[in-house]
């Protein structure tokens, strides 16, 4: 008994030092989240892969995710199929890891109508080079059709899209603010 009541203090002590961290969630309205993503892209994910990366210096059982979308540049319109990368994904029923800072399996699913914010890296972990999905799961935002057009779902205060957003209105916002950037 002594022994686990010297355990459960000592943890105490670890539990409370790590609340005494550091760490910090970044807020992001659009113009914001705009100087940091190389770009967004609105269309529907058509491919969805898992892989796995065993690294000698980052360790074993990396895994990540490739989500294909097809569809365009919110910046200039032009057409785009692009990959984009997050941590954490299932190549099976066994093999595989969530991540805290990824989508939702709604968010990513095959045939969803997305806006997703991404940039370029040279190493995600394992040497993996990608478009990593900027921002985690707050990079990426689910659509719905409307009667008066396609609607980007907002997800609050301190998210590049707070509010539903028509995507012609937000085409244009993200077309304005990468000009002024340029």
């Amino acid at each position: 008994m002594k022994n686990l009541l010297g355990t459960i203090a000592a943890c105490g002590v670890i539990i409370g030092s790590a609340a005494l961290g550091t760490a910090q969630i970044e807020r992001l309205d659009l113009p914001t989240m705009l100087q940091k993503a190389d770009d967004a892209v609105y269309g529907t994910i058509t491919h969805s892969e898992a892989i796995r990366i065993d690294h000698p210096v980052d360790g074993p059982e990396l895994y990540y995710t490739h989500i294909t979308i097809d569809g365009r540049s919110l910046s200039t319109g032009a057409p785009s199929q692009t990959v984009i990368t997050f941590h954490g994904g299932f190549i099976d029923d066994e093999n595989g890891v969530y991540n805290s800072e990824s989508p939702s399996a709604d968010d990513v699913k095959i045939g969803a109508e997305v806006v997703a914010f991404y940039s370029w890296t040279d190493n995600m972990g394992g040497d993996l080079a990608a478009n990593a999905l900027y921002a985690g799961h707050g990079g990426i935002y689910r659509t719905v059709k409307g009667r008066k057009g396609t609607v980007v779902l907002g997800r609050g205060e301190g998210y590049a899209i707070d509010k539903n957003t028509m995507l012609t209105d937000l085409d244009s916002e993200v077309s304005r603010l990468k000009g002024e950037q340029r």
